[in-house]
């Protein structure tokens, strides 16, 4: 296998048929690191695709890695989640392409977002760093409780209950936009965001 041979790119609804995959990728990662999850539905991620706010990555037409993006507090927060990798794919520097690339359609989408990450992965810790998300209390994140609420399926909520939405397992990090130059995406995404309503 040549890591040059695999694709990553903005997904759309051709590629739904890879869902189920993903889900059940995300879950038995969580389950191997021992660590939570937000749980989401076959729907939910099928309509993130359709909204070009996911990033999908194929070897041919095998599933290679996936991850999404979701506005909250009137979309002054994004966040970019659900970074996975199957187990045969790691070592080849794919999670770090579909970081860049869900991090460059968030910051052409929503150019004056700031963009936010939960994580309990050092490997996440140091794209996002790269990136320029320096870390942060939880205060510094979105206080739209629809996003808070996708923490009750994970293990560790029992902590982020107890200390108040103060702390938790994951740390948060944040960029902030203002810090920044824009981000450039494709000529044919921009054409197809153009279509789609923010």
């Amino acid at each position: 296998m040549n890591k040059e041979d695999i694709t990553v790119m903005v997904a759309d609804a051709s590629h739904e048929k890879y869902v189920d995959t993903i889900l059940d990728t995300i879950e038995k990662a969580a389950k191997v690191r021992g660590t939570g999850i937000a749980k989401r539905t076959h729907e939910y991620v099928a309509t993130k695709m359709r909204e070009a706010k996911a990033v999908i990555a194929l070897y041919g037409d095998e599933f290679v890695g996936f991850s999404y993006i979701e506005t909250w507090g009137n979309k002054q927060y994004v966040t970019t989640s659900g970074l996975i990798v199957d187990p045969k794919f790691r070592g080849l520097g794919v999670a770090k392409r579909i970081k860049d690339l869900t991090f460059t359609l968030a910051r052409t989408r929503w150019p004056h977002a700031k963009i936010f990450s939960l994580t309990s992965g050092a490997a996440v810790m140091a794209m996002n760093t790269q990136l320029g998300y320096h870390p942060v209390t939880f205060a510094d994140l979105t206080d739209d409780e629809a996003f808070w609420r996708g923490c009750e399926g994970c293990i560790n909520v029992d902590v982020l209950k107890r200390t108040g939405r103060k702390y938790c397992i994951c740390t948060g990090m944040l960029y902030d936009p203002e810090e920044h130059l824009p981000a450039k995406l494709p000529e044919e995404v921009l054409e197809r965001l153009k279509k789609l309503k923010n």
